[in-house]
């Protein structure tokens, strides 16, 4: 006598077929439920792994930026900017503003940090760049000042009698003058560390 064949197994399980689908109505396996494979789709909600120790899931590092030359541009960029800033607020208001100083020393180390990272040779280019722009920045302010009192051009004052500009700043540069130089070196420092941190 010859038994009959012993049907298939059914997987996960056994259970029958839903129309004709053998993986219509699967059982979780021994495993458990598996997560599907990738889409590709970043947004999709995919199971996340747990994160070591309870804490959230590892972020990767930052990117480097170390770019030397891009910080350094980047200090000179800002510092252009930060330069016409503040020489058009002394013109206009006709007298420094201390805080305005800090800011673009600080302005000139953040953008550059932020470029370049924390690199020797971008924190001294921001130092630099930013005490030149203070400098230049009064310049500016000077030259607006003089361009309404004499009823010319802003730009025949600055550009045309720089040196004569140059002699007036020197007669009527006092103690506030140079601490608004100094000032803005060390904010550029403070606006680096800022980036970094």
């Amino acid at each position: 006598m010859s038994q009959p064949p012993t049907p298939p197994q059914q997987p996960y399980g056994g259970g029958q077929p839903a129309d004709g689908n053998p993986y219509a109505q699967q059982q979780p396996g021994p495993y458990g439920q598996q997560p599907g494979a990738p889409t590709g789709n970043p947004f999709a909600q995919q199971g996340q792994q747990p994160a070591a120790f309870g804490g959230a899931p590892y972020a990767p590092p930052p990117p480097a930026r170390n770019n030397i030359g891009l910080g350094v541009l980047a200090a000179l960029g800002a510092a252009v900017v930060a330069a016409v800033l503040y020489g058009v607020l002394a013109g206009t208001i006709e007298r420094e503003v201390g805080y305005a100083a800090i800011g673009v020393g600080f302005l000139v180390g953040f953008v550059a940090s932020k470029v370049g990272g924390s690199n020797p040779a971008v924190l001294g280019a921001s130092a630099v760049f930013s005490l030149a722009a203070v400098f230049i920045g009064q310049f500016i302010g000077m030259s607006m000042i003089l361009s309404d009192l004499l009823h010319v051009g802003f730009f025949e004052v600055f550009f045309d009698h720089f040196g004569d500009l140059l002699d007036v700043w020197k007669e009527e540069a006092d103690f506030m003058t140079y601490l608004f130089l100094i000032l803005a070196p060390v904010a550029a420092f403070g606006g680096a560390r800022k980036a970094d941190g």
